[in-house]
């Protein structure tokens, strides 16, 4: 499996408590986000990983420098969103293998990477069922297929939170380069990468698998930060 992080946002909802870092720097005990996650995925075996950088990329390639990982660079990273930062790194998903797409910002429990490595459907995103009507952004699901989608989805429409990431296989990710090229083209730069994926759902199926009980987290906000702080059994003071 080859892995893709994106890391190149500046975390406005965030970044009054960062100073002038990237959001997937943040200590979580000893140990920035990133850096956390990059030594969990080679512990898995996830060796060929890339990173789109952004905002303040330097303090990311700082903090890995000595892991063997491949950096992209989103130029535009103030006037885009994700899409471009997947775009810039279209060369590392030519390779014929399985892939994870991940937002760098999240931190995942170590037995939830397990429990993602696990699953071999295809395209498959990851939900937690825990969590709905608090939830940032929303997903119904049904018979374990992507119904409905959004940040503004209420009541019976809210089936768990999206989590940060998807699995994909090489017949998919073929697809999605293709959506992504033509969505490039049409000038949608300013939406996520997962909006490949969704638009792709208007035709065929994506499969949602649900990871409830596990923890996981995206630092969009300090109660995020808190929240893994709190898991790690670390203080904020």
């Amino acid at each position: 499996m080859r892995a893709i992080l994106l890391a190149a946002g500046m975390g406005t909802r965030i970044s009054r408590y960062l100073s002038g870092r990237p959001k997937c720097t943040v200590d979580i005990g000893g140990i920035p986000l990133i850096e956390y996650t990059i030594q969990m995925m080679h512990r898995k075996g996830i060796t060929d990983i890339a990173i789109v950088l952004g905002y303040n990329g330097q303090a990311i390639r700082d903090i890995l420098r000595g892991y063997d990982v491949t950096f992209y660079e989103n130029p535009f990273y103030d006037v885009t969103n994700s899409i471009a930062s997947m775009w810039f790194a279209r060369d590392f998903l030519e390779v014929e293998d399985r892939y994870l797409i991940m937002n760098g910002d999240v931190f995942l429990q170590d037995e939830l990477l397990d429990r993602i490595l696990e699953d071999e459907l295809s395209p498959v995103m990851f939900a937690d069922g825990s969590r709905r009507e608090e939830a940032d952004y929303k997903f119904k699901y049904e018979d374990g297929k992507l119904r409905k989608y959004g940040k503004q989805l209420t009541g019976d429409d809210i089936t768990g939170e999206y989590i940060g990431l998807g699995c994909f296989d090489y017949s998919f990710m073929q697809v999605f380069v293709r959506q992504m090229n033509g969505m490039i083209s049409r000038q949608q730069h300013n939406v996520w990468w997962e909006n490949v994926v969704y638009e792709i759902s208007e035709n065929s199926d994506v499969y949602i698998s649900d990871i409830q009980g596990l923890f996981w987290a995206e630092v969009d906000y300090i109660e995020d930060y808190k929240r893994i702080l709190e898991f790690r059994g670390v203080s904020d003071e």
